[in-house]
């Protein structure tokens, strides 16, 4: 392993921001923050942002900047990705934010029913190969764990370059009918999507895309009310 990612994992170990558990928890062992992430890390009764597959943290960082009135914890599980934005956080002072190191598909064992209140997914693996959609974070698998988390209406916005992802999201919200707040297939020509920073914070990512001359995609969406 290089040493420069080396030093990232010991520092990650000592940043006060970033969550890293060890154990697979279950309701026997259950998460010591599940259900109690207001009250008892953020110490305040905020409403609690998610962005999954946060890569380097752009935008829980970015968005935890403009509203800290919110919650916001970035999600995965590659370290020396998240160092960039918990070592940011960390150094302006922003104390409504964290990052839990875990796959994405352990998410219900760290929130509890209606704890969160928004969701961001940020230039996915588009998981292309039709024998990984299961893996695809707006799949029907990812979606329901979502519902047991997220609390009704509640939103899921998705940005992502790749015109297939975006086009099976928009399949899944038809056929399993969900509510489609807003689309666009060239967010950056879409002069009637309003979303408050969509287009002011950009992931290392997207920058890289844009460069390359490629259009963004765009998704809002809510989850029916089903059984969760």
């Amino acid at each position: 392993m290089p040493k420069n990612k080396l030093k990232k994992f010991a520092e990650l170990n000592s940043f006060s921001n970033v969550l890293q558990p060890q154990n697979i928890h279950t309701g026997i062992n259950p998460f010591q923050f599940k259900g109690k992430w207001g009250e008892s890390f953020f110490c305040n009764t905020n409403p609690i942002v998610l962005e999954i597959g946060c890569g380097k943290g752009e935008y829980t960082v970015g968005l935890g900047k403009a509203f800290p009135n919110k919650n916001f914890i970035g999600i995965d599980i590659k370290g020396d990705r998240i160092w960039n934005g918990a070592r940011e956080a960390l150094e302006q002072g922003l104390h409504n934010i964290a990052f839990l190191r875990t796959q994405a598909e352990h998410i219900n064992s760290y929130f509890d029913k209606d704890e969160i209140s928004e969701i961001w997914i940020t230039f996915p693996d588009p998981q292309e190969k039709k024998i990984r959609a299961k893996k695809r974070l707006t799949s029907p698998l990812f979606l329901d764990r979502y519902r047991k988390i997220l609390k009704p209406r509640c939103p899921i916005h998705l940005k992502t370059d790749n015109v297939s992802l975006f086009n099976y999201t928009l399949s899944i919200i038809r056929d399993e009918k969900h509510y489609l707040l807003e689309s666009t297939d060239n967010l950056y020509a879409d002069a009637q999507i309003n979303e408050p920073l969509l287009k002011e914070i950009q992931t290392f990512y997207e920058k890289r895309f844009l460069a390359q001359g490629k259009s963004i995609h765009y998704i809002k969406f809510s989850l029916h009310e089903g059984s969760s």
